[in-house]
C-alpha cells in the first residue's frame, strides 16, 4: 500500500455515534514510563485488498475511507514531530474513519477495517459496527477529537495514540426512517481513547490498531 501524508486538522465524514467500551481491559492510570499495553501484538496482513476510490484525501494508502457529507469527524490535533508517531496518529484517525465507514456501508468486513486494524483492534471495530447494524442505526452531525498525545516503544514499532472525543453534536439516526435521535449534551458525550498502533511490517508506512481502550464520561475531556 502506497503511503500518503494526510492533513492532520481536517473535518472528514463519519457515521454512527459509538458508545464505546474498553476493549482488552486495563485502566487509564499509565504513565509515560509505563510499558504500552498491547504493544507486543503483531501487525497482520489485511484480509481484503483495498480498491482506491474517491479523491486522494479520501483514499490514504489506497484505501477508501470516504463518508457522507452530513457525518463529520474533526481531528483537532497537532501532528507529532517524530515520523513514526505522526504516521501512527494518521492511521489511528483512519481506523476511526474505517469503523464509521463500515457502519455507513452496513458491513463489518470492509477493506478499510481490515487494512487499519489487527487482532483485538479488528475485533473491537467489528463489534462496534455489528451493534449498529443490528440496531438499524447510522448517524449525523460532527464528532470532534482533540487533546492528543503519542508515545512509542523503544524499537519504534508500536505507538500509543491518546486523545479526547466530544460527541455532543453527533447524533444517532435510524436507517429506515431517517429519524435523527437527538439528545441533550451530557458527560456521556465525552470519552478518552488510547489506541495502540503497530507498524505493518511490509507496508510503506502503514499502521494498524491492535488494541483500543476507552474511558467513558472522561472528566479530563470536559
Amino acid at each position: 500500500m502506497k503511503r500518503r501524508t494526510l492533513p492532520v486538522a481536517t473535518a472528514l465524514a463519519a457515521t454512527a455515534t459509538l458508545l464505546l467500551t474498553a476493549c482488552g481491559g486495563g485502566d487509564d492510570k499509565s504513565s509515560d514510563n509505563d510499558k504500552i499495553a498491547g504493544a507486543d501484538q503483531e501487525s497482520k496482513k489485511p484480509t481484503k485488498s483495498a480498491e482506491p476510490a474517491g479523491s486522494s484525501e479520501d483514499s490514504p494508502d489506497g484505501v477508501d475511507v470516504s463518508l457522507p457529507k452530513d457525518m463529520n469527524l474533526v481531528f483537532d490535533w497537532d501532528k507529532p514531530k517524530a515520523k513514526n508517531e505522526a504516521a501512527a496518529m494518521d492511521d489511528a484517525a483512519n481506523y476511526l474513519r474505517a469503523i464509521y465507514k463500515g457502519v455507513h456501508d452496513r458491513t463489518a468486513e470492509g477493506a478499510a477495517v481490515t487494512a487499519y486494524s489487527t487482532g483485538d483492534g479488528l475485533h473491537y471495530a467489528q463489534v462496534q459496527i455489528g451493534e449498529r447494524l443490528d440496531g438499524g442505526w447510522t448517524a449525523t452531525g460532527t464528532r470532534r477529537f482533540y487533546d492528543s498525545a503519542t508515545r512509542s516503544t523503544t524499537n519504534g514499532n508500536s505507538v500509543e495514540v491518546a486523545f479526547c472525543s466530544d460527541a455532543s453534536k453527533f447524533y444517532g439516526k435510524e436507517v429506515k426512517s431517517g429519524k435523527v435521535l437527538k439528545t441533550d449534551p451530557s458527560p456521556t458525550d465525552f470519552s478518552h481513547y488510547k489506541i495502540i498502533m503497530v507498524k505493518y511490517p511490509t507496508g510503506e508506512g502503514l499502521w494498524q490498531a491492535s488494541k483500543v481502550f476507552v474511558e467513558e464520561e472522561a472528566a479530563k475531556c470536559q
